[in-house]
């Protein structure tokens, strides 16, 4: 489980995506996770299926899980 907290109080989640391919999948899961409560940022990479996520507080990985899913991809767990 990878989540860490920075010295500006938010913390630093890395998750594991299954199905991203292209840029338009990073956008499509970017934009659901970044509309969860406490999302300061999120950056996804197709090509090693990580996810950052950038949040106020550690995140419920059922929410996270839901947006992903709502993208059409896939959660495969914290990297």
């Amino acid at each position: 489980m990878t989540a860490s907290t920075d010295t500006a109080g938010s913390v630093t989640t890395v998750y594991k995506v299954n199905g991203m391919s292209c840029g338009h999948c990073e956008g499509a899961v970017s934009g659901e996770i970044s509309e969860l409560p406490g999302v300061a940022s999120v950056k996804a990479v197709a090509t090693t299926g990580e996810v950052t996520v950038v949040s106020a507080t550690d995140l419920d990985d059922e929410a996270v899980r839901a947006a992903v899913d709502e993208a059409g991809f896939e959660l495969a767990g914290r990297a």
